[in-house]
């Protein structure tokens, strides 16, 4: 995913408490320099600041980074020359959503097997009927117009 010109995330959403890999291929990178730190922090007061040294690849200068609570994530980059890349003076600001509620799992639910049971049957069910309507489908006409013939097993 892209959100930005030469900022790349491995995820299609950044979601708060989970883990994202980003790839860096902009201005430091481009020049062909040898490190390259990641400066990030969470929300408008950039809670959390934090550095990683990236590891430069041949798709670009990566690291993975934990994300923390927070509506945004905001990154700039340094390099061995403490310059940096930081959108002219803006930072790279990203949204960040919130855990889905019916994700997380509480204490207090059932943790038996039996509590997944309906949701295996339903599954199950699908995938029969998906595989009956596909033979159906695949063999029905074959029948009716006589061109169906079993293969023959070759005993060799």
């Amino acid at each position: 995913m892209e959100l930005t010109k030469n900022i790349f995330f491995n995820t299609d959403k950044l979601v708060e408490n989970s883990n994202v890999k980003i790839s860096y291929t902009g201005k430091f990178y481009q020049e062909n320099c040898n490190k390259v730190t990641i400066h990030y922090g969470f929300g408008e007061n950039w809670d959390n600041v934090n550095d990683i040294e990236m590891i430069k690849t041949e798709l670009g200068f990566q690291c993975e980074i934990s994300l923390l609570e927070g509506d945004t994530f905001g990154i700039c980059f340094k390099n061995e020359n403490d310059e940096w890349d930081n959108n002219n003076g803006v930072n790279y600001v990203f949204p960040l959503e919130k855990v889905s509620q019916e994700l997380i799992v509480l204490e207090d639910e059932p943790k038996s097997i039996g509590f997944a049971r309906p949701l295996r049957k339903t599954y199950l069910w699908s995938k029969k009927i998906k595989l009956a309507v596909y033979k159906i489908i695949t063999y029905l006409p074959k029948i009716i117009s006589g061109n169906y013939t079993k293969k023959a097993k070759n005993n060799n």
